[in-house]
């Protein structure tokens, strides 16, 4: 069945069909379908099966009325830190009483989620899993890197794995107490990623003041990269650095944190993902991963979000959701800040968050087409649009229509979630 298409009953062998009526505004972030008023859409196996205006939906064995309700796909949040044990809450006061952030407050964590047992670090995952569904996530990257021992990054890397879609391994998040720079930077390319490696997709390297150097970056980066996994960011969190230039150098999935740019740096995150003679190749490029929730937890300079579209960047939106600088998994929160406070407009904001996220995880219909995603299976289906062949994650707002996740700051406006084709959450 294609988009658009009328007349007889939506089923197949496979599995019933389930058709998604009273849609009052429809945002599918793709390009060909846009926005559709009156909308509705068709769940078969998972995936969209087709997109249209109900007066032209084929008939289904069940329909579900949405009564009038937004929709739009189901947000992709493509950075945050889940797996850990602890609370910073104090460290959060004193720094909104004035104190500086610097990376040290990671070493508060790891403390706590060394010491947590297996089955208090799952129930605590799974829980903020569950919150991050309930407003509308459908698709979740999370991070090892609370733990910074074999034993405790590879757990992690386990547990994240059970619970969340894509495990991205950061040991190279901060040098331990007591450890030499360079040792800890060798024992993270060798043992300690090869106990991970088996259940990750990706790598990422915190390369900024107080963590780690460029030289040490491009060492876990080469060791990653051999080891079959994805390449991730954290860059220009601190200060000016080199995190962008090695990202766009290593072809990085995404550089994240931005808040120090350079002139330069936003025109090789624009010129990312080129071949030699300048065109564009879809799905190559380093996205730019901004998190507004983290920069207004720490006072920092908003990412240049707005500059980096207008030249011509891959923007994505997270949420960063970690225990000491963005304790939050809202991206309802997220896109409302980035249209209210970095210039952004919804679409360009809707869009970052659900396309932007997909193509950081090169997960989205372009990249898995190009076939740049690590440890792809073959045999997965495309996300952050509503189109046919897409998987099937709608994000259902108790609005009628999108804007008011920017007019509404704040409010409690999810009303259900579709997950794969599977209603996972609903405030009734």
């Amino acid at each position: 069945m294609s988009q658009g298409s009328t007349g007889g009953a939506a089923r197949t062998q496979a599995g019933r069909a389930t058709l998604l009526t009273g849609i009052a505004e429809l945002t599918t972030v793709d390009d060909e379908l846009g926005v559709v008023p009156d909308a509705a859409v068709v769940i078969q196996d998972g995936v969209v099966a087709w997109v249209g205006q109900e007066s032209q939906a084929p008939a289904c064995d069940v329909v579900q009325d949405l009564g009038g309700r937004a929709a739009l796909p189901g947000w992709v949040d493509a950075h945050s830190h889940l797996v850990f044990d602890g609370d910073r809450s104090a460290e959060f006061e004193a720094r909104m009483a004035g104190q500086t952030y610097a990376a040290g407050g990671i070493k508060v964590t790891t403390g706590a989620t060394r010491a947590a047992s297996d089955e208090r670090l799952r129930a605590l995952v799974a829980a903020r899993v569950a919150d991050a569904v309930a407003g509308g996530t459908t698709y979740l990257e999370t991070k090892t890197g609370y733990g910074l021992t074999v034993h405790d990054e590879a757990r992690s890397a386990v547990i994240a794995a059970e619970l969340v879609d894509e495990v991205t391994f950061l040991g190279a998040h901060l040098v331990p107490d007591g450890m030499d720079p360079e040792e800890y930077t060798d024992l993270v390319c060798t043992t300690m990623l090869s106990a991970v490696a088996p259940h990750a997709r990706w790598a990422d390297v915190f390369c900024d003041k107080g963590a780690f150097t460029p030289e040490q970056t491009r060492r876990v980066l080469d060791a990653a990269r051999a080891a079959g996994l994805g390449l991730r960011l954290h860059g220009n969190q601190i200060e000016p650095g080199a995190g962008v230039s090695i990202a766009v150098e290593y072809q990085a999935a995404s550089v994240d944190h931005l808040n120090f740019l350079s002139e330069q740096d936003i025109e090789a995150l624009a010129g990312s993902g080129r071949d030699a003679q300048g065109a564009k190749r879809e799905g190559y490029e380093t996205v730019a991963g901004v998190l507004p929730a983290c920069d207004l937890s720490t006072r920092a300079p908003l990412a240049p979000a707005r500059r980096l579209l207008d030249a011509g960047a891959t923007l994505a939106i997270a949420s960063n959701c970690n225990p000491g600088t963005s304790y939050t998994s809202s991206m309802n929160f997220c896109v409302g800040t980035a249209v209210l406070q970095q210039g952004l407009s919804l679409a360009e904001a809707i869009r970052a968050a659900t396309v932007g996220g997909a193509r950081a995880l090169r997960a989205d219909r372009e990249s898995l087409a190009a076939g740049t995603r690590p440890k792809a299976t073959g045999h997965e289906a495309p996300i952050g649009r509503i189109a046919v062949g897409h998987r099937a994650d709608l994000h259902v707002l108790d609005a009628p229509a999108a804007i008011h996740l920017a007019y509404r700051p704040g409010m409690p406006l999810t009303h259900a979630v579709w997950r794969a084709g599977v209603r996972v959450a609903s405030t009734h």
